[in-house]
């Protein structure tokens, strides 16, 4: 074992703190990455503090990773010393199951294991994430970085690229499509980012009118501020997707009610409370109401070098490990766009 540097939380709703935590010796398929970068997720938030419930204490967040690797067990093939490298969600799965299989390893029937707050796929080993200065991963689950993406704004490709990639290609995103995009954070920037390398037509629909310049720059064609008006009036039956990002609690019967005969609304933000919807939305124009779960390691390969073809990054604040809990409280009051990002040389320095 090897012991690294790193900060995390000893127990639910704790301050973020300097510890040092073990790092297992790289065994014949793994490979050892000197963490660069690692993004800061809303997520990382949530489980620090046991919003969730079931969290693992102590606990190292972070499954953002960018990192160069030092060490390559013997029989890795895919990666040398030297090479730009990342760790997104998942650290590991059964590989046997039929999701699996199927290249769909976050629905692993016995579990993935994921980055940190989870356990190796012996359910007794510890997982510890990025606000580390290393980690060992098996060549499975690493992803290549594409030459020429900044490593500080792909960091965050590793969770809100995915998350917004996936629905846009399982519901076929193409030139000419129609997308609304519900909130501009963290998720909803790169949902615009990647639509439009799509060709998609891309409208952000926010509740401020604040981030409508940011919404153009980022590539949206229109922006729409849906509180109050007849905006949704206005926009009835317009769009072919709905990508929705937004965590907070907001009624997805008037988004429905934005959609083409046949079109998808996709939830990918996760409110804190259980969300009503009439039947009558959905069966009126054939509408589908779905839900989108990050994406597998080959999708999240696809993503980064769908990304690395069209220069798409994350916007970033990045700041030192030191005032990662500050970080987390701006990120509670929006006060970021779009993601923080952790500088690593601040832990190691």
């Amino acid at each position: 074992m090897n012991n690294v540097r790193a900060w995390g939380v000893a127990t639910a709703g704790k301050p973020l703190a300097p510890m040092t935590i073990e790092r297992r010796e790289p065994r014949p398929q793994d490979v050892v990455l000197d963490i660069q970068f690692c993004g800061i997720c809303h997520s990382d938030i949530h489980q620090a503090r046991d919003e969730w419930s079931g969290a693992m204490f102590p606990m190292v967040p972070g499954h953002e990773i960018i990192g160069r690797v030092t060490k390559v067990g013997s029989e890795v093939s895919r990666f040398r010393a030297g090479d730009l490298a990342g760790v997104g969600c998942m650290v590991d799965s059964c590989r046997r199951c039929a999701p699996c299989t199927d290249r769909l390893e976050q629905f692993c029937e016995k579990g993935a294991a994921y980055t940190y707050n989870s356990t190796e796929m012996d359910r007794k080993t510890p997982t510890y994430g990025g606000y580390s200065t290393q980690i060992v991963v098996d060549e499975r689950y690493v992803l290549r970085i594409p030459q020429g993406l900044d490593p500080a704004g792909a960091a965050p490709l590793l969770c809100a690229g995915i998350t917004t990639y996936s629905p846009l290609r399982q519901w076929g995103c193409k030139a000419g499509d129609r997308v609304g995009v519900v909130g501009l954070g963290g998720l909803g920037h790169m949902a615009v980012k990647l639509a439009a390398s799509m060709g998609a037509k891309v409208t952000v629909l926010s509740t401020s009118g604040g981030k409508e310049a940011d919404a153009r720059r980022l590539g949206a064609t229109d922006f729409v501020v849906t509180r109050g008006g007849d905006a949704f009036t206005k926009l009835s039956k317009q769009f072919d997707l709905v990508i929705d990002t937004v965590s907070a609690a907001h009624d997805y019967d008037a988004y429905l009610q934005l959609l083409r005969p046949r079109g998808t609304m996709v939830v990918v933000g996760v409110p804190p409370s259980p969300t009503p919807v009439r039947a009558s939305s959905l069966i009126n124009g054939n509408r589908r109401l779905a839900g989108s779960l990050i994406g597998g390691i080959s999708e999240t390969q696809e993503m980064l070098d769908h990304c690395g073809k069209h220069g798409i990054v994350s916007d970033v604040e990045v700041i030192p490990i030191q005032k990662v809990n500050e970080a987390y409280e701006r990120v509670l009051r929006s006060d970021v766009r779009y993601r923080f990002v952790i500088d690593i040389a601040s832990l190691r320095g």
